[in-house]
């Protein structure tokens, strides 16, 4: 009996420890748009099938929690309702880590290395994964603190799936 308290209160010392662990990971990381541990290879991979599965596309966008632009451009569509009707209706959005941590080089280099133009810099990829157009935020910028609603909004209807369709162009 005494065997089995031990082995039983270790257990749940293993489980306590594990569950604490993986807490403070989930606060470490809790409210940031980029977690440089998260394998992007992967996640970007899943986020390619779900956009598949639902007829859309993957909105990528690149940059860092230490990018003040790219912190404002979540903000920013987040708390316009148009802006985050038209990205949940058309993409699935991922944050691709570029940091001291983790640049990821493997992605950026397989997508042109966009980091070419600053960040954030957002890549849409198709329902195959494959790259079909390099935003680079500058253009959307409004030349102040944020971004220019117009030119976000005309962004993301520009690379919907509607919009690159050939069914939406009759005649063609």
């Amino acid at each position: 009996m005494a065997a089995f308290t031990k082995i039983f209160c270790s257990t749940i010392l293993s489980m306590i420890m594990l569950l604490a662990a993986t807490c403070l990971r989930a606060q470490s990381t809790k409210g940031k748009l980029y977690d440089p541990n998260r394998p992007a290879d992967a996640d970007i991979q899943l986020a390619v099938l779900n956009a598949a599965a639902q007829q859309k596309f993957v909105l990528i966008q690149a940059g860092g929690n230490w990018c003040g632009w790219c912190i404002e451009f979540a903000r920013f569509s987040k708390a316009d309702p148009e802006i985050d009707s038209l990205i949940r209706g058309n993409f699935i959005w991922y944050h691709l880590n570029w940091s001291k941590e983790n640049r990821n080089d493997s992605l950026f280099a397989r997508y042109g290395f966009p980091q070419r133009f600053g960040f954030p810099v957002f890549i849409i990829l198709n329902g195959a994964g494959e790259r079909i157009h390099t935003q680079a935020s500058d253009y959307l910028e409004d030349g102040q603190k944020s971004y220019d609603r117009k030119k976000v909004v005309a962004f993301l209807k520009n690379w919907s799936p509607a919009a690159v369709d050939p069914a939406s162009y009759p005649g063609q």
